[in-house]
């Protein structure tokens, strides 16, 4: 915060801001990927935050859970007692909802959960669509019944941005026993033979070392932890050799198993004037931001990212695989092009895409960005996923609840018809909704590419932990930042050697027949 104030550091803690940072490097790492081979060469941009809060203090503050059987599904995986009825007590702890506690709602946590104040007749319009669709209504996505469309939780307390920052480190500051410091480049992990004893790091053009009694705890995220346990000589042995890094522990799966969430806008122009297109004219820009400088309330109060669903779009899945949000407003190259029209917007994609990609460094250097290869749409299951997601977001703009607001088509356009050329569009136009993970990932000691065990602990060395995204074994069906708190809160206990909080039997939405409208609709043009 500039003078320990959030008005003057209103790009990062007003909520509508959130493109200022994502478009900009100086809370940004501003990564980029490789040219993807199956997406016409096109080098993809991933803003990660740089940041105190990290990604949260740049993310849409969108607050989804997931789905139960991810969690299920890391237990089968290898990440033992990570199942819901061990994962649910910990997003519960973190939470304090604006709408109180409940069974899968919590009230007295640090991380402040609401639901958007706009009441939009845009948002009204989409859930209702959805309904009309043939979708269920869900109350609360993050509870009993993910499938359907309805209302999303945010991040944002009394108008504000609500971060890890702002729930966990601020009010820690203070305490004695805690440290911290700007401005720094954590450059490797310090080892005496296989026990972390502390770390290295680079501040105003300065190499300094601090020394752990304990353990070293690692939180870089899915990009910066395994850059650097591979700049610290954990990783395949075969390519820190080749870059001259002093092998600690060879462990093949740093940095592989890389998943992202893929998503592309649909997008539709709008008859009536009730868009946030005026709401970017600079002279109601000004307006807006004054209102929550002075309030914390209004149109600067919120991502706008208020309505959204879960469906399932492939033939017999037992939880939604496809999301979607819905915006009133146009976006264009992730916010760096003002909008151009009255338009409205869903940005739908796959949740559980078959693609795995990876990363690896590309020099011994610290302040080198890695090479990262998503290795996006590499599956024909993928592909098909895709080319689902138009055709379900089309059917859906197409209801009655739409008709009083619809223009024309802007994205993919009306010339876009054909499956050949719905994957052409989805070649050129999808990009990613920043959710990479699972680059060290949770598993057991009999598993080739597990690099943490369930406590969090890196196999092969003592004394060293990574708690972050990158440590699921696979990706959830929604956003990151919540289940990436929730690790952090079950790890903790783990690191304070408590038993893991435990709820048994909570109930949880199971659909009476797998199969799903959209198959139903669109397996005849397969």
């Amino acid at each position: 915060m500039l003078l320990n104030s959030k008005r003057l550091s209103w790009k990062i803690h007003m909520p509508a801001a959130l493109i200022y940072n994502l478009c900009n490097d100086k809370y940004n790492w501003y990564y980029h990927t490789t040219a993807q081979k199956h997406m016409n060469k096109r080098v993809m941009y991933w803003p990660r935050g740089r940041v105190w809060g990290g990604s949260s203090s740049l993310n849409a503050m969108v607050y989804i859970r997931g789905h139960a059987e991810d969690y299920n599904r890391w237990h089968n995986e290898g990440a033992t007692g990570w199942d819901y009825e061990h994962c649910l007590p910990y997003f519960k702890k973190a939470q304090t909802h604006e709408l109180g506690p409940n069974q899968y709602r919590g009230g007295s946590g640090p991380l402040h959960v609401s639901r958007g104040k706009t009441d939009h007749p845009l948002h009204h319009a989409f859930i209702e669509a959805g309904q009309q669709a043939g979708y269920p209504f869900t109350d609360d996505m993050n509870g009993f019944q993910q499938e359907g469309f309805g209302w999303m939780d945010m991040t944002v307390h009394k108008g504000q941005r609500w971060s890890s920052a702002s729930a966990y480190l601020r009010p820690a500051l203070t305490r004695p026993n805690l440290k911290t410091a700007v401005k720094t480049l954590t450059t490797r992990i310090l080892f005496e033979g296989t026990k972390a004893v502390g770390v290295e790091y680079m501040q105003k053009g300065q190499k300094k070392k601090v020394y752990a009694d304990k353990e070293v705890i690692v939180s870089g995220g899915s990009i910066n932890s395994p850059q650097l346990l591979m700049l610290s000589g954990i990783g395949n042995a075969d390519d820190l050799k080749n870059l001259g890094i002093p092998v600690v522990s060879h462990l093949p799966g740093v940095g592989q198993n890389l998943q992202d969430h893929l998503e592309l806008y649909v997008q539709q122009q709008c008859t009536q004037p009730i868009t946030l297109y005026r709401a970017q004219q600079p002279f109601l820009m000004v307006k807006i931001g004054l209102e929550w400088l002075g309030r914390f309330t209004g149109y600067g109060a919120t991502s706008h990212l208020e309505s959204g669903g879960f469906i399932k779009g492939h033939p017999g899945v037992t939880h939604p695989d496809i999301q979607f949000h819905f915006l009133p407003s146009q976006v264009i190259d992730h916010g760096r092009v003002n909008p151009k029209i009255e338009a409205y917007q869903v940005h739908v994609g796959p949740m559980r895409s078959t693609s795995r990609g990876w990363l690896k460094l590309k020099s011994a250097n610290p302040q080198d960005h890695p090479i990262i290869e998503p290795n996006y749409l590499s599956t024909d299951i993928d592909v098909w996923e895709f080319r689902q997601c138009v055709k379900l977001s089309r059917e859906i703009f197409a209801q009655k609840a739409f008709d009083k607001f619809r223009g024309q088509e802007v994205q993919p356009g009306v010339n876009v018809q054909t499956d050949k050329e719905i994957d052409a569009f989805v070649r050129e136009k999808a990009d990613s909704a920043y959710h990479p993970s699972c680059t060290c990932k949770m598993g057991q000691p009999s598993d080739p590419m597990a690099v943490v065990d369930p406590e969090a602990r890196v196999m092969g060395v003592e004394n060293l932990r990574v708690v972050d995204a990158s440590i699921m074994p696979s990706m959830v069906s929604g956003n990151l930042n919540a289940p990436t708190i929730m690790i952090a809160e079950k790890a903790a206990d783990a690191i304070k050697g408590l038993p893991s909080l435990h709820e048994k039997n909570v109930p949880v939405y199971r659909a009476k027949n797998p199969a799903v409208n959209g198959w139903r609709k669109y397996n005849q043009h397969e």
